[in-house]
This record gives structure tokens, sequence and C-alpha cells, in this order.
């Protein structure tokens, strides 16, 4: 009896240690002059001591009502991201920047997607040159550790583990920003940002 309340003690300390190492960033970004604080990308820098393996499974950013859908996408570096058209005209995707090596994966009609994958850190303008009013942003990050601001500003990033990082903010109408946070089971952190 005594061993068995020994190995129920031990494996309560595992599951305690194992939950106390996991955390969670979460809070707000506020993008000053902005109507909105939506679309803003949060992200962990660098995890010390890791490199991440991009997901198997591709992304899907789709062309629905003359939109990019989403507007701002993040990724890991790596990752493969289909673009799928599901209007009734004929769309293109390009990007004019170099860190996506200028893609341009020409136009398809309905129902149909190109692929591309973005093997380094790179914010993306992903462009359609039959409409030059669409335009969407693929965020290629690092870590896993991302996440995408709602129309309040508010973000979380869930099992983090804790330590100290560099947290970096993007937003397609703001100025890019950082700052240092100890992330230590669940965390608070706002962040403000100016405009462009």
């Amino acid at each position: 009896m005594r061993s068995k309340s020994c190995v129920m003690a031990a494996l309560a300390a595992l599951v305690m240690t194992g939950a106390a190492g996991a955390g969670e960033l979460r809070g707000k970004v506020k993008v000053v002059g902005a109507r909105s604080s939506a679309d803003a990308v949060v992200y962990i820098e660098a995890v010390a001591g890791k490199t991440f393996e991009p997901p198997a499974a591709h992304l899907t950013m789709d062309q629905k009502n003359m939109l990019f859908v989403p507007h701002v996408m993040p990724v890991l570096v790596g990752t493969t991201v289909d673009f799928l058209n599901s209007d009734p005209v004929l769309h293109n995707v390009f990007t004019p920047d170099k860190c996506a090596e200028k893609f341009n994966l020409g136009s398809w009609p309905r129902g149909q997607t190109r692929s591309f994958t973005f093997k380094q850190p790179c914010v993306a303008t992903v462009l359609c040159n039959v409409h030059p009013e669409m335009e969407a942003f693929v965020v290629a990050v690092p870590t896993p550790f991302f996440a995408v601001s709602g129309p309040d500003g508010a973000y979380v990033i869930k099992d983090l583990p804790d330590g100290a990082y560099m947290v970096k903010i993007w937003h397609p109408k703001a100025k890019e920003a950082s700052q240092t946070v100890n992330v230590a089971g669940a965390t608070a952190a706002d962040f403000e940002l100016t405009r462009k």
C-alpha cells in the first residue's frame, strides 16, 4: 500500500511540474491611430536550443468574394500555403517581396489551387494582378508560438515553455515592435504600436 501511495505522489508531482513548465502569453495589442487593432501578429522570435519542423499539412488562403481570406496569415517557416480560388472569376497570386522569391503563381479559375512554400522568415505582401484592390499578408516566423490579434486587439499564445523571450509584434499599418517578456505560467503582456 505504501509503495502505491509513493507512486501516486510521484506521478502527481510530475504532472504538477509539467503544468508549471507550460506557459501562456496573452494580452492586447493597441495600434494608436488605427480604427482597429485586428491583424497584429504576435510571435516568439526564438526558443533557446530548439528548432521546429514545419507542419506536413498545408495551410489555405482563400480568394473569396474578391478578398484574400484570411487577410493576415502567420505561418512557421517552411510551411506550404495553398492559394484557393473560390470566386467565379480568374484570380492571380503574386508577391513583390524578395524574401518570398517574388513568386508569381499565375492565374487560375474557381476551385483550383496553387501552392508556395515560405522557406525563410518573411512578411510577404500577397496581391492579385487581375484585381489590384486585393491584398493580404503571409508572415513566416521562426517558431510555432504565434497568434493574430482579434478586432479588440486580444491575442493568446498557448503551450509556451516558461522562460524569457523576445516577443515581436507586426501589423500591416504599424511600425514593428519587440519586447522581452518573462513567461511564467499564465502571463499577461500588452503592446502599443504606432502607425507607419
